[in-house]
């Protein structure tokens, strides 16, 4: 199958890539390429891509593709706060531009990276994918208008269908350390101290990154009629977790650490517990492998191995947010989030 892959430079793409390109597909893909200089060991596994931002794409970008995986976005939720009309036009407008170009390019296949952050403050229920959606932040409101205008797209000859990821974690060539084990893990492998930046109460679900990735693959293989037009949630449902509880796994990873709640740290609004049982009884290609345990033992190992120290996960390589102000102060990128120069984005 010929794959297109927006995003496919970023957190999730690097890591997805090689896995759709094990499975056989012919992958291209679309990415501005905001986070050049966010490398993380080697550089992302190099396919045939456009230099574009989606805000820009054309039905000829897609011709010849027989799914699209949209993946590129503003891709959390301090990054979404930044500016939260600037979030709407990429995350809900310019998905909506990319789909109706590969609607008309031909493309039968459009899988949205959607978000569990679209229930928002959903409480401690356990809940699925009929649950209201209460998104807190612009980057679930986002999420919320972009799934709600897809399903608006869908004919007999183009099928979109929504993925809901948990919260990610893992390691990737576009390494961010503003994910949620991935902080733990670093702030206990550099400084002996789990940092909880919060009360340690909210649920979250969470799941690998390669698990998601397995997700977008078994839903693509899937017979359309199993995935036109539904959402899914992407995850375990024994995997989710307090905030306080993802600390404590972490302290029987990382020797010598203890649990620190920030001074200031108050309920956060976003907390929801969800169900994944659908996409494990509708798409039987979906085998998730890894648990919050294995995932900080992989990212444990990682820092260690690299040496890892806290002005570099908490600098502006690692955090989106951070980053991207560093090259709208730098002159490199505007505040539209476009880059000034053409020759950087090709750097």
């Amino acid at each position: 199958m010929r794959i297109l892959v927006t995003g496919h430079k970023g957190y999730i793409g690097s890591v997805m890539v090689p896995m759709l390109v094990a499975e056989g597909h012919e992958v291209s893909g679309m990415d501005s390429d905001l986070y050049q200089r966010c490398t993380f060991g080697k550089a992302p596994m190099e396919i045939p891509f456009i230099a574009r931002d989606i805000r820009d794409a054309e039905p000829s970008d897609f011709e010849g593709i027989d799914a699209v995986i949209h993946l590129a976005a503003l891709s959390n939720d301090p990054l979404g706060d930044l500016d939260p009309n600037l979030t709407m036009d990429i995350n809900f407008r310019a998905t909506i531009r990319v789909a109706e170009a590969a609607r008309a390019a031909g493309v039968r296949r459009f899988l949205f990276s959607s978000s569990c952050s679209t229930y928002g403050a959903a409480g401690d229920n356990l809940i699925d994918e009929t649950a209201a959606m209460n998104p807190v932040t612009p980057y679930g409101e986002s999420k919320v208008m972009a799934e709600l205008e897809l399903m608006k797209l869908a004919t007999a000859s183009f099928s979109p269908t929504f993925l809901r990821s948990a919260t990610a974690y893992g390691v990737s060539e576009r390494l961010r350390f503003d994910l949620v084990l991935n902080n733990l893990v670093a702030w206990a492998h550099t400084t002996g101290k789990i940092f909880i930046k919060s009360d340690g109460t909210p649920w979250r679900p969470i799941v690998h990154i390669q698990d998601i990735s397995r997700a977008f693959i078994a839903a693509m293989n899937a017979p359309a009629e199993l995935v036109h037009n539904r959402a899914f949630n992407v995850g375990r449902s024994e995997e989710n977790y307090r905030i306080r509880e993802i600390a404590e796994i972490v302290s029987t990873v990382v020797p010598n650490c203890n649990i620190t709640l920030a001074p200031d740290g108050g309920p956060d609004k976003r907390c929801y517990r969800v169900n994944c049982d659908l996409i494990r009884e509708t798409l039987p290609g979906f085998k998730p492998q890894w648990t919050v345990k294995l995932g900080a033992e992989e990212l444990y190992k990682t820092c260690r191995d690299v040496g890892l120290k806290l002005d570099e996960f908490e600098g502006i390589r690692f955090k989106r947010i951070d980053h991207i102000k560093h090259l709208i102060a730098s002159g490199l990128l505007g505040t539209d989030l476009r880059w000034k120069q053409e020759e950087h984005a090709a750097a």
